[in-house]
C-alpha cells in the first residue's frame, strides 16, 4: 500500500517535473538563438546636429546606407543609434559615452564640427578604443594628430584649400581689402580659418580689413538684430567685399536682410560664402534668403553626378528626406552615406576573419576608396587627396548656377581635370545686375563725394597752386600740373567719380597720415613715393621720375688753353706719335733717291719734319721719288683731313656754345668747407640730407619758395641747393643762365597720387596714367606746364661739347700705322737683300765674319743704309727687282716751271710727267 502510494507520488512528481524541463530547455534554446542573433548585429552610433539641414541630410543618407546593407545581408544586421548634439562638444562626448555603455556601439560616426570630433576622440575613442569617423576637419591640421587620436578618422579635408580658393577669387577681381563675418560658436572655431585666410590673402597682396563676429541665434532670447545693423555701420569699413564663414541658416538669413536694408548688397559690393553655408542652400529653394543673396559667390566640393550609383541614391534620398519635395543631397550627405558603406564592408570582412579588428579594416578600406563623395585616400587617419572645388553663383531666389572649377595645383579651370585654365570664377552675375566687376569698395556718390587733400603750400607753384581768394566751390581755385593730370585721368575713367578738393597746409608726411587715418580718401599733388609711406597708403603709377639734384651758381667757362680742348691729352699724344713715325718712314723711303733729303743729317731731319708737318696745312714743295712714299703720304693726308675737320668742328662748337663752370664741384667739398645749403623745409629732403648725406643741421637752410633760392644765392647765404629732380628741371628751365645742375645720383620712387590702402580707384588711376605716359600726352603736358621752351636761352648750357677722345680715331690711326709699317718693312727687305749682294761682290775685301765684332758689323750695316743710293738694274727682273722697280719708279711728279725748257714760275697747280733716265 505504502509502495504503491510512493510510486504514485513518484509518477505525479515526474508529471510536474516534465513540463518544467520542457520549459527550461525552451528557455535555454531561445537564449542560444538570441545570443547567436545578437552576435550578428553591429551597433553603430551616429552623433549629428538634428536641428540643422546638414544633420537631417546626414541622418537620411546613413539610414539609406544601413537599410541597403541590411536588405542584402542575410547573416548580419547594422543598427544605427542617432544622438543629437546640437554642435555642442560636451553633449557630443556625453552622447558617445552613453552609446558605448548602453548600446554597446562598435563605431561612432558624425560630428559636424571639429570641436565635437576632437572631444569625442579624446574622451571616448582613446578609452574605449573604438573607431571614431568624423565628417569634420580642423582648419589647420594639428601636429602628431595620429599619435594623439589613433582611433580617429576624418573624412573631410582641412580648410586650407577653401581659403586659398577664396584668396584666388579676391585676387582675380583685384580686391585688396575684405571684411570677414562669422558666427561665434563659443569655442573659437573660426580662429584657424582666419589665420589661413589672412595668410592666403597676404600671398595675393590683399588683407582682412575688419572682422565682424555675430552672436549665436540660440544665445539670444529675442534677436532683433539691432546690434548687427550698428556693427555694419562702422565708418572705417571702406571694403565692400564680405566673406561669410560658418554660420547657421537663421544667422545668415538675418545678416543678408540687414545688409540689403543698409544697401550693402548691391552695386560695388561682393559677397562670398563658404561651403558650410553653401550646403544649406538648394538650387530648387525659393526662400527669402536666396532672393537677398542674389549675386553671391559660393564654394562647394565637386562630386560626380552622372553615375548610376548616384542616381539610385538620389532617388532614395528624395523619397526619404522629410523636409523638401525634391532635394539634392549635398557633400555632407554623401560623406555620411560613404562612411556607413565602408563600415558595412568592414563588418562583412570581419565575419570571415574574426581575428582582424574593425579599426584595422577601416584603415585599409579608407586607404583607397571611391564613393559618391569622390575619391578618398587616407593615411594615418588623414585625407591626402586635393579636393576639387566648384564656384557657384546665386542667380535669383529660385536657383543658383555652377561656374568654374578650382584646384590647388591649377587654380580656376573650365573642367574638373584642370586642363583648360581660366583667369577667374567665370560668368558671374553680380549684385545689383552690375555688368562689370564690382570695385568692392565704398565708392563715392553725389551725396558723399570723395574727399581729396591737396597741398596748400608748395615751393613750386607750377605743380600745385591753391588760390585762397576764390572761396567758392569752383575747382578752378586748384590749378597746376598735378591738377591737370588728375583732370585727364578722371576723363579716362569708365565710371563717375564725384569728388571735392580740400587744401591742406601741413607737411607732406602729415598729408600722408591723413589719408592713412582715413580723414581723406585720397591726396593729389607732388607727393614722392618713399618706402615708409608705401606701408601706409596706396600709390599710383608715378607720373614723373624723382631724384636728388644739386644746383650751384656757375660762371661762363674761360681758358687760355681753349685751343687744346677739342682733343683729349691722349689724342694729342697719339697724334704727335703717329706724325713722328710717319716722318721717319718718309725720310727712310726718300733718303736714297730724293736729293731734297740729302745733305747733312740735321738738314735731312729738318726736311723730313718740315715735309710731314707742313702737310697739315698746305701742299709741300718737295718732290716725291718713291711710290712707297706716295702710298704713305696718301694715307697720312687722309688722316690729316679727318683730324683737321674734327678739330675745327669741335672748336667751333666750344666757342659758339657758352659753357658754365660750377663754383662747387661736389657734395664732399660742401661738407668739408661747412658751406650752407638750401632745401625745401616742408619735404623729406631736409631729413635725407642729414641722415643719408651727412650734412649738419646748422648748415641746412630752409627755403620756402622757388623765388627765394635765387635771393639766397645772390646774397651768398647758400652755396648750393638740393632739389628733387622735377623741381630742379623747373628751376633750371627758368634760371639757366647763372646756375648749373648735377645729374641725380640718389634716386627716389617718383611723384605720384595716393589713396587709402586697398582702394581699387588707385589701380584705375595707375592704368590711366600709364596710358598717358605711353601715348605721349603726359610729356606734352609736362612741357606746357613745367618746362616751356621760351624760358631758357638756347645758347647757354652746362653740358657743352666734350673733347674728342682717342676711341673715335683708333681705326684711322691703325690704318696709317699699318700702311707706314708695311712700306717701311718692304723697303727694308729690298735694301737688306742689296746689302747681301754687295757683301758677296766684295768677297775677300771684307773681313771674315769670325774676325768681325757685332758692333763693327752693326756700324757697317748702318753706314750702308745711310749712304745707300738707288741703282736700277738692267737684267730681267725677279721678285726683288719688282720690289726695286716699285721702290724706284720711272715717273715722278715735278712742276712745269722746274724743267729746263721753262723758266721757274710760281704755278704749283701745273704738273707734268717727266720720264726718269
Amino acid at each position: 500500500m505504502s509502495l504503491s502510494l510512493a510510486a504514485s507520488n513518484t509518477v505525479q512528481g515526474l508529471r510536474l517535473l516534465f513540463p518544467a524541463l520542457i520549459i527550461y530547455f525552451l528557455i535555454i534554446l531561445s537564449y542560444g538563438v538570441g545570443a547567436q542573433n545578437s552576435s550578428n548585429v553591429t551597433n553603430v552610433g551616429a552623433i549629428i546636429n538634428g536641428n540643422s539641414r546638414i544633420g537631417k541630410e546626414q541622418k537620411t543618407a546613413m539610414e539609406i546606407a544601413a537599410e541597403t546593407f541590411n536588405n542584402r545581408s542575410k547573416t548580419h544586421k547594422l543598427i544605427l543609434h542617432f544622438r543629437n548634439s546640437s554642435t555642442d562638444p560636451f553633449l557630443a562626448a556625453s552622447a558617445a559615452e552613453e552609446l558605448i555603455k548602453e548600446k554597446k556601439v562598435e563605431a561612432i560616426v558624425g560630428m559636424e564640427t571639429w570641436q565635437e570630433a576632437a572631444q569625442v576622440a579624446d574622451l571616448v575613442g582613446n578609452q574605449a578604443q573604438i573607431p571614431v569617423i568624423s565628417f569634420a576637419a580642423p582648419s589647420i591640421t594639428p601636429p602628431l594628430m595620429q599619435r594623439r587620436w589613433p582611433f580617429l578618422i576624418r573624412m573631410a579635408a582641412d580648410g586650407s584649400a577653401q581659403m586659398k580658393c577664396i584668396a584666388d577669387i579676391v585676387s582675380a577681381y583685384h580686391w585688396k581689402r575684405v571684411v570677414v563675418i562669422y558666427e561665434d560658436d563659443g569655442y573659437g572655431g573660426d580662429v584657424g580659418m582666419l589665420a589661413l585666410l589672412s595668410e592666403a590673402l597676404q600671398d595675393v597682396g590683399s588683407k582682412i580689413e575688419h572682422r565682424l563676429v555675430l552672436p549665436q541665434v540660440s544665445s539670444l532670447s529675442n534677436p532683433n538684430w539691432v546690434e548687427l545693423e550698428e556693427l555694419l555701420k562702422l565708418p572705417t569699413m571702406q571694403s565692400r567685399v564680405y566673406i561669410v564663414f560658418q554660420s547657421s541658416l537663421p544667422t545668415v538669413a538675418h545678416l543678408f536682410r540687414v545688409a540689403e536694408k543698409m544697401g550693402l548688397v548691391g552695386k560695388e559690393s561682393a559677397w562670398i560664402i563658404t561651403e558650410s553655408i553653401t550646403s544649406l542652400l538648394d538650387p530648387h529653394e525659393t526662400s527669402d534668403i536666396s532672393s537677398t543673396m542674389k549675386g553671391t559667390l559660393g564654394i562647394k566640393t565637386y562630386y560626380t553626378k552622372n553615375t548610376n550609383s548616384f542616381a539610385t541614391f538620389q532617388k532614395q534620398f528624395q523619397t526619404k528626406y522629410p523636409e523638401e519635395g525634391s532635394p539634392e543631397p549635398g557633400i555632407y550627405a554623401l560623406r555620411a552615406y560613404d562612411a556607413i558603406r565602408i563600415i558595412a564592408q568592414a563588418i562583412g570582412r570581419m565575419t570571415s576573419n574574426n581575428s582582424t579588428s574593425l579599426q584595422l579594416l577601416l584603415n585599409t578600406l579608407f586607404s583607397n576608396y571611391t564613393g559618391l563623395s569622390g575619391k578618398m585616400r587616407f593615411e594615418a587617419g588623414e585625407i591626402l587627396y586635393s579636393p576639387v572645388l566648384r564656384i557657384i553663383n546665386i542667380v535669383d531666389g529660385k536657383r543658383f548656377k555652377e561656374l568654374n572649377f578650382w584646384t590647388p595645383d591649377v587654380g580656376f579651370s573650365l573642367e574638373e581635370t584642370g586642363k583648360i585654365r581660366d583667369g577667374d570664377a567665370g560668368g558671374v552675375i553680380w549684385p545689383g545686375n552690375l555688368t562689370r566687376v564690382p570695385k568692392g569698395w565704398a565708392m563715392p556718390t553725389a551725396a558723399k563725394p570723395m574727399k581729396i587733400g591737396v597741398p596748400g603750400k608748395t615751393s613750386f607753384s607750377k605743380f600745385v597752386k591753391v588760390d585762397p581768394s576764390l572761396e567758392n566751390s569752383d575747382k578752378k581755385k586748384y590749378v597746376g600740373f598735378c591738377i591737370a593730370i588728375f583732370d585727364m585721368v578722371i576723363e579716362r575713367l569708365n565710371y563717375s567719380l564725384p569728388y571735392e578738393f580740400e587744401a591742406f597746409d601741413g607737411l607732406y608726411d602729415d598729408l600722408v597720415e591723413r589719408v592713412h587715418n582715413k580723414v581723406y580718401d585720397a591726396a593729389v599733388g607732388d607727393i614722392t613715393v618713399l618706402a615708409d609711406r608705401l606701408e601706409k597708403v596706396e600709390f599710383t603709377q608715378p607720373y614723373m621720375e624723382s631724384g636728388l639734384s644739386m644746383i650751384v651758381p656757375a660762371k661762363p667757362e674761360k681758358s687760355t688753353w681753349m685751343f687744346m680742348k677739342p682733343f683729349t691729352w691722349q689724342m694729342w699724344v697719339v697724334s704727335g706719335a703717329i706724325l713722328i713715325y710717319t716722318m721717319f718712314v718718309v725720310w727712310f723711303l726718300e733718303r736714297p733717291s730724293n736729293p731734297e733729303f740729302g745733305g747733312p743729317l740735321k738738314n735731312q731731319i729738318g726736311t723730313a719734319t718740315w715735309f710731314t708737318f707742313s702737310s697739315l696745312f698746305f701742299s709741300h714743295r718737295e718732290k716725291i721719288y718713291s711710290n712707297l712714299t706716295r702710298l704713305v703720304v696718301v694715307v697720312w693726308l687722309f688722316v690729316v683731313l679727318i683730324l683737321t675737320s674734327s678739330y675745327t668742328a669741335n672748336l667751333s662748337s666750344m666757342l659758339t656754345i657758352q659753357r658754365l663752370e660750377p663754383n662747387v664741384t661736389g657734395i664732399e667739398m660742401l661738407k668739408r668747407t661747412n658751406s650752407k645749403i638750401g632745401c625745401d623745409g616742408d619735404s623729406f629732403v631736409m631729413e635725407y640730407l642729414q641722415t643719408v648725406l651727412g650734412f649738419k643741421l646748422e648748415n641746412i637752410v630752409k627755403v620756402s619758395s622757388e623765388y627765394n633760392y635765387t635771393k639766397k644765392f645772390k646774397s651768398k647765404t647758400i652755396s648750393a641747393a638740393f632739389l628733387e629732380l622735377p623741381y630742379a628741371k623747373v628751376f633750371m628751365n627758368q634760371y639757366c643762365e647763372g646756375y648749373t645742375a648735377t645729374v641725380p645720383i640718389y634716386r627716389f620712387g617718383g611723384l605720384s597720387f595716393i589713396f587709402q590702402r586697398g582702394s581699387p580707384i588707385a589701380r584705375d588711376f595707375t592704368k590711366a596714367i600709364l596710358e598717358l605716359l605711353e601715348n605721349g600726352e603726359l610729356k606734352k603736358l609736362q612741357n606746357d606746364w613745367l618746362t616751356p621752351e621760351n624760358e631758357c636761352p638756347k645758347n647757354v648750357t652746362s653740358n657743352g661739347p666734350e673733347s674728342l677722345s682717342l676711341n673715335s680715331f683708333t681705326g684711322l690711326y691703325v690704318i696709317s700705322g699699318v700702311t707706314s709699317s708695311f712700306c717701311f718693312l718692304l723697303s727694308l727687305a729690298v735694301w737688306g737683300r742689296r746689302f747681301q749682294q754687295q757683301e758677296a761682290d766684295q768677297g775677300n775685301a771684307s773681313p771674315s765674319p769670325s774676325e768681325e765684332t757685332l758692333w763693327n758689323k752693326t756700324v757697317r750695316i748702318a753706314r750702308f743704309f745711310y749712304k745707300r743710293e738707288l741703282n736700277i738694274p738692267t737684267r730681267a727682273p725677279t721678285f726683288g727687282n719688282y720690289a726695286e722697280e716699285w721702290h724706284s719708279p720711272r715717273w715722278d711728279y715735278s712742276t712745269a716751271s722746274n724743267t729746263p725748257e721753262h723758266p721757274r714760275t710760281i704755278r704749283p697747280t701745273e704738273i707734268e710727267c717727266v720720264q726718269q733716265e
